[in-house]
């Protein structure tokens, strides 16, 4: 039961991230009928927004302290952060807290991210082949992780969880269980928490708001709503902004999980092309119950009693799972009909 719950956990908050992200991408295909590549880089680049926001807040003032010496016989360095010196116990709060705090940083980048990437180019590619927009957004992403790289280096940037989380909490305790028996980090609760409420804001928008609703109708009948004189091209755009919001703030709150590294973006992108094709193309509910799942699924492979019995079964689960779903039901587990399949 122990090892039970402990992946099941596992299984929670790595889905979280996989769902978060095949969301972003049906949402791009089923408004604009667009297959992003490029959308494993907007969960880079929300990664980088942390990273970025950490440097900024934690570069420091040096200065040399008056008495203490080192073994050398050199002057001991005191380092403060500027903003600790500037704003007190606010800025080290700032630093301490650097990666949820950094959501306002890359909330207002990755629309406007989000709002180039359309506007400057998909927009020329909506009733090209699928082929292309894949080659032209793979294309894409291969240039923005290049950039990253130039900027930023080769080698993962670790970030820190805020102290107060960066612990484990004795879930085991709570439920009845001997004490230590099954403890879990703080941040990974929070990870699954936050993909929760992300996830429900955008269903909640998408259903609940009139701007949600003509979004949907025009999902469903395009031509008819623009008959009707609304913009509907205008309103795809802020969802594809929205999309790439997503992303950024998956990528965003998983950078103490996984070291920030310029190749992520592309880790994850096929595993959550994997997610969506499994869900259904342009079904919303089916990339997030199919991330959850897989998610579940590649926490329970990676235990060492089932990689004794099919070696290297963790790496390749999701593909198998993938393969069945195809052979069994090509349109996915929750897709609509002719989407996506002959």
């Amino acid at each position: 039961m122990e090892v039970f719950l402990l992946q099941l956990l596992n299984g929670l908050d790595k889905g979280g991230a996989y769902a978060m992200i095949a969301l972003g991408l049906t949402l791009i295909f089923g408004t604009l009928g667009v297959v992003n590549f490029a959308h494993g880089a907007l969960f880079m680049l929300g990664a980088f927004c942390a990273v970025t926001f950490n440097a900024l807040v934690s570069m420091q003032q040096v200065t040399l302290h008056p008495t203490e010496t080192t073994a050398w016989g050199t002057p001991v360095e005191i380092k403060t952060p500027y903003v600790e010196l500037w704003f007190g116990d606010f800025g080290r709060f700032l630093v301490e807290f650097s990666v949820p705090v950094s959501i306002l940083l890359a909330v207002p980048v990755m629309l406007l991210i989000g709002l180039a990437m359309e506007r400057g180019l998909i927009r020329h590619f909506y009733k090209r082949p699928h082929i292309e927009q894949i080659l032209v957004t793979f294309g894409l992403a291969i240039v923005l992780q290049e950039i990253v790289k130039i900027f930023y280096g080769a080698n993962p940037i670790p970030q820190s969880a805020p102290p107060s989380v960066d612990q484990a909490l004795d879930i085991g305790g709570l439920l009845g269980f001997p004490p230590g028996e099954i403890v879990y980090p703080y941040w990974r609760l929070i990870y699954f928490l936050f993909s929760a409420v992300v996830i429900g804001a955008v269903f909640a928008f998408l259903r609940y708001t009139t701007f949600g609703m003509v979004v949907r109708a025009g999902m469903a009948d395009r031509e008819t709503v623009t008959l009707l004189g609304i913009n509907i091209d205008r309103r795809f755009t802020i969802v594809f902004a929205l999309a790439a919001i997503v992303a950024g703030l998956a990528g965003l709150m998983y950078t103490p999980i996984l070291s920030p590294d310029y190749h992520m973006g592309m880790d994850f992108l096929v595993i959550s092309f994997v997610v969506v094709v499994v869900g259904g193309m342009g079904s919303l509910p089916g990339a997030v119950a199919a991330g959850f799942l897989l998610g579940i699924l590649q926490s329970f492979a990676s235990l060492n009693e089932v990689k004794q019995i099919f070696p290297g079964i963790d790496q390749i689960i999701l593909y198998l799972v993938a393969v069945v779903v195809l052979l069994v039901r090509p349109r996915g587990l929750m897709g609509q009909k002719g989407v996506m399949e002959t």
